[in-house]
């Protein structure tokens, strides 16, 4: 049995790759909204970050997903991501 190949992504807070599933994904469709995509499979430019307040901080004060996403970053979605690592921990 051939063994399956996990997609590794890099956490924009740590720098760290790490598996896709463990990290939380947020997209810019295609008509440019920006969204938590928890599936992983929404369409659109995606940006992972860790599930720790840590790694969020540091990615929003370095201006990392406005970076990767190409494209401003409301305070709103900031929040949504807040709590939602408030909820997974």
């Amino acid at each position: 049995m051939k063994v399956k190949k996990v997609p590794m992504r890099m956490c924009l807070g740590c720098q760290e790759m790490k598996p896709k599933k463990e990290l939380i994904r947020v997209v810019r469709s295609p008509e440019g909204d920006i969204s938590i995509d928890m599936t992983g499979k929404k369409a659109g430019r995606g940006a992972y970050i860790c599930k720790d307040i840590n790694c969020l901080e540091k990615a929003i004060k370095a201006k990392r997903f406005e970076k990767a996403l190409e494209v401003k970053i409301s305070e709103e979605i900031y929040q949504k991501l807040r709590e939602e690592l408030k909820n997974e921990g």
